[in-house]
């Protein structure tokens, strides 16, 4: 059936075809249709910052920036959603075109920007949207917002979330919010963290709750970076590291004519630099926190070798374009062989 679906989206130019899926998804959800596309399979949960996941596949921030498809993402039998990224302020994003199709290398380019209704709008559909399973709140700067202040935009973002978070991703790694991804070296992201931290405390008091937060970063940090990351992480008490975002490297694309394009690349060809940066993560971590494995995954193999490396949890975003919910089953009954064997 998604095969015969697909093939319509593509006919879309990708933004559009990208808004289309999801409000096809609402209407089934809307009549009652949408739950049938589950798996059906035990849970097979798993801990991780402290909450219990129904099962280890996630969908990746990016596919519902704004929390309007929460419930219908829900029904596709996912272990936990992220939704965002969402900045204190509304914004447009980039100007398009700004989402690219490669089909032959099963992937995508974005430069999208952090295009989103704001954290008002996004809180409001939360509050308004019953689920059960975990969602993750992915928050970020607005793009007028020097990174002298970004601290500010983050803290801000944080508080609007927090009661309604199960855990929230700082993402300081998008290639499309101009000098963002500097926030990841070692002075910026230390004072950003600090700053974090302390807000966090004074939400924990102030809710009698603690969030987890999570931090998304880039898979073009080199090794000695990922490992300088990881110690600042563990030194601020972070609860958990996602790897990765999107990739400004074009390697192997030298053929497809959207290669040029600006932007991150996900998908396939980002599979095999996501999974080193969770292998060098691993190593450096030692277990001290969770590792959520997300970049290329388009089999149940996938998902597995994002454990293999060291991940706890993988989300999904392009795989699920490329192979619609089969994709999550398919991933789920991977995993699900691939820990039972490994309790053996």
């Amino acid at each position: 059936m998604y095969a015969l679906a697909r093939a319509l989206l593509f006919q879309l130019e990708p933004e559009a075809a990208h808004g289309a899926a999801l409000r096809l998804l609402a209407g089934a959800h809307a009549l009652g249709a949408s739950r049938a596309l589950r798996p059906n399979l035990p849970p097979d949960p798993i801990q991780a910052m402290g909450l219990t996941f129904p099962n280890p596949i996630g969908l990746a921030a990016g596919l519902d920036k704004n929390a309007a498809f929460v419930r219908p993402l829900a029904d596709l039998g996912f272990g936990f959603l992220e939704v965002g990224t969402v900045t204190p302020r509304p914004q447009a994003g980039n100007p398009r075109p700004r989402m690219f199709r490669l089909q032959a290398h099963e992937a995508l380019i974005n430069r999208l920007g952090f295009n989103n209704e704001g954290v008002k709008e996004l809180v409001a559909r939360v509050r308004a949207a019953p689920r059960d399973v975990p969602l993750g709140i992915n928050i970020g700067r607005n793009a007028d917002t020097p990174n002298e202040r970004a601290g500010q935009d983050y803290a801000s973002a944080l508080a609007a979330v927090y009661p309604y978070a199960s855990y929230v991703t700082i993402n300081i790694s998008s290639p499309n919010t101009r000098e963002l991804r500097a926030l990841q070296a070692a002075g910026e992201l230390d004072s950003l963290l600090a700053q974090l931290t302390r807000e966090r405390a004074r939400l924990s008091e102030l809710h009698a709750k603690r969030v987890p937060i999570a931090v998304k970063i880039s898979p073009d940090l080199s090794d000695d970076d990922l490992r300088r990351v990881a110690d600042a992480l563990l030194e601020h008490s972070i609860d958990a590291v996602i790897a990765t975002n999107t990739t400004v490297a074009r390697d192997g694309l030298d053929a497809a004519r959207e290669a040029g394009e600006v932007g991150g690349l996900s998908g396939r060809p980002l599979f095999a630099r996501s999974t080193a940066a969770v292998r060098t993560l691993a190593a450096q971590l030692c277990g001290a926190l969770p590792i959520i494995g997300v970049g290329g995954i388009l089999c149940g193999k996938d998902a597995v070798e994002k454990l293999q490396a060291g991940a706890t949890l993988v989300q999904l975003y392009t795989g699920l374009i490329y192979r619609g919910p089969a994709l999550i089953e398919e991933c789920r009954r991977a995993i699900a062989a691939y820990r039972g064997s490994a309790s053996k």
